[in-house]
């Protein structure tokens, strides 16, 4: 990675917060959809192109600090890591609105 001269870049950190770099960041997200992926993607290049989505654009320095910050995987460009995500949260012990008849 290099650094652009004398430019600062907002990125977020893995606790969500923004903090200035001289490094410009490796992924990209939606502060509103909690979602990361390539900068070329395709999906998000359509929705910026669209408008309204760089409102809640947010960057990234690498793929770690996004899924810290809580974040989860694009399905488009990042198919793999979604599917990962996906079945990682199947396996999680779901959380039921089920409740026991009264007796």
């Amino acid at each position: 990675m290099m650094a652009a001269l004398n430019k600062t870049f907002t990125l977020t950190g893995g606790d969500g917060k923004p903090f200035a770099s001289p490094v410009r960041g490796t992924f990209g997200g939606h502060r509103g959809g909690k979602l990361y992926g390539r900068l070329d993607c395709r999906a998000a290049l359509r929705a910026i192109e669209r408008g309204g989505y760089t409102k809640y654009r947010v960057f990234f320095l690498d793929e770690a600090t996004a899924i810290a910050a809580g974040y989860r995987p694009c399905a488009v460009c990042l198919p793999k890591e979604y599917a990962a995500w996906k079945q990682a949260r199947s396996v999680q012990a779901p959380t039921s609105a089920y409740k026991e008849p009264r007796s």
